[in-house]
């Protein structure tokens, strides 16, 4: 991994702002003057000896015409599982427009995401989403200062979409463009919302492929104290919803909550996972087995859709729906608290527990935990619903407080080639492991393809 990291570092050639740019929200310079210095960022592509050159000659006067943070305009790309989603945001936090286009009926007809399937989708709309957001925005890309895209983690074919969509407009309009790390985008959507949340804070980062707890030290750094070491806890819920035969065509998730409302929480008795594994680390796939033998055991066709069930049939998917959500928020929440306890010791200083992803929509899951930060003594941050699925504004938003630090590329030739070689990352860390955290799972060990954002980022800095 080293020597992909130092590859990794060695191959750049970026242009930045003076290293002197504090790492703080309200940070920006009056004028951006770049200048060449070993860089900070881990960019779309390589950059050739030409594209540093053609920055300085064509962008820097772009640059330059920067009075602040205030007036930055950036647009935000996001595609990374199955929503097809844009949005303008400006350097002040004001969102000037935002657009996601489902592929719920996909979703209905497969029962889950299929990426062949979610790449046709993306393609045959990313052209429309992207020009609506500027639409709604009353602008047009030569307003913008930037474009920020999702780059990875995620499906590589549908983060193709994104970033092929991404550099055509940059290269177009002679635009610098921002690779964002999906899982920090969720977790940094909230200091948009919440103006007063300073670094360093928690995350729990929910969704439907991820399940990640994070101390962010500042921006671009970031420890890791547990994930998934499986299923994420927004996989399980869907794949329940599927066996007991609810609407897949919103996502399981929401379906099952509404029916669990219907249930005893206590009427089955799932084991909660892991509870003999004292990290932070989470597990679904032991549950999903015990639901599966649960539907099994009470004869629950999940070809009988829930609106035709029986009232006996439908109390016992309420009751099925119920305990399962019990046990998997309960899972949450014990390894949240063990978190809170292991980020206070290295950063005693936390006061805010941030919670995003498109399972932190759920009410259930934010009601238990609110229970355990104000336990604890922190204060819960939950962005709004649409803000906590896949959507562009967290991009966008991303891209500006990196964009600010002179995290950026060039802008991509405007003759791109079509055969071009997209630098997408399907399977990127954030942050790097706890050492009290580390699992012997397999599945951690193998996943870590590319070097986290945080250890590309810190390496560079060290260089410099």
């Amino acid at each position: 991994m080293l020597s992909s990291l130092s590859s990794t570092i060695s191959r750049l050639n970026l242009f930045y702002p003076k290293p002197s740019i504090p790492y703080s929200l309200s940070s920006c310079l009056k004028t951006l003057k770049p200048q060449p210095i070993i860089p900070r960022w881990s960019p779309l592509h390589s950059l050739s000896t030409h594209s540093t050159s053609r920055l300085s000659t064509s962008l820097k006067p772009q640059l330059e015409t920067l009075v602040s943070k205030d007036d930055l305009v950036v647009l935000g790309i996001e595609t990374s599982c199955d929503d097809t989603a844009a949005a303008v945001v400006r350097g002040n936090g004001e969102i000037l427009s935002q657009v996601v286009s489902s592929q719920a009926d996909l979703l209905a007809k497969y029962g889950g995401v299929a990426p062949k399937m979610a790449e046709e989708a993306h393609s045959q709309v990313i052209d429309q989403v992207v020009q609506e957001a500027l639409d709604k925005a009353n602008l047009t890309a030569t307003n913008l200062s930037a474009v920020a895209v999702t780059i990875g983690p995620g499906l590589s074919l549908c983060l193709r979409v994104g970033v092929r969509k991404a550099r055509k407009l940059a290269g177009s309009f002679n635009l610098p463009i921002i690779g964002i790390h999906h899982m920090e985008a969720h977790a940094l959507v909230a200091r948009l919302i919440e103006r007063e949340l300073q670094f360093p804070f928690m995350a729990l980062l929910i969704s439907g492929g991820h399940n990640l707890l994070i101390l962010a030290h500042d921006l671009g750094h970031y420890i890791q104290l547990g994930t998934t070491i499986d299923d994420a806890i927004g996989e399980a819920y869907d794949k329940t919803a599927k066996w007991l035969g609810l609407d897949m065509s919103r996502s399981g998730g929401p379906a099952l909550e509404e029916l669990a409302r219907e249930g005893d929480a206590e009427s089955i008795k799932f084991s909660t996972p892991m509870k003999q594994h004292k990290d932070c680390n989470f597990s679904y796939a032991g549950l999903k087995t015990q639901v599966r033998l649960a539907i099994e055991s009470k004869n629950i066709n999940a070809e009988i859709p829930i609106s035709s069930a029986s009232s006996q049939d439908r109390r016992s998917r309420a009751d099925i729906a119920a305990s399962f959500q019990r046990v998997a928020v309960l899972h949450l929440e014990e390894r949240c608290d063990r978190a809170i306890e292991w980020a206070r010791k290295i950063e005693p200083s936390i006061k805010h527990l941030v919670v995003s992803g498109g399972v932190a929509s759920n009410q259930y899951v934010r009601a238990r935990l609110d229970h355990v930060v104000t336990k604890n003594s922190l204060q819960l941050v939950c962005p709004p619903p649409k803000l906590c699925t896949d959507n562009g504004v967290m991009v966008a938003w991303t891209g500006i407080e990196h964009f600010c630090m002179g995290r950026f590329d060039p802008p991509p030739p405007a003759d791109e080639h079509e055969d071009y070689m997209y630098d997408l990352r399907p399977r990127w860390p954030l942050g790097e492991e706890f050492a009290e955290g580390r699992s012997e799972a397999r599945s951690l060990r193998t996943a870590r393809i590319h070097p986290s954002l945080t250890s590309i980022i810190q390496a560079s800095l060290q260089q410099q």
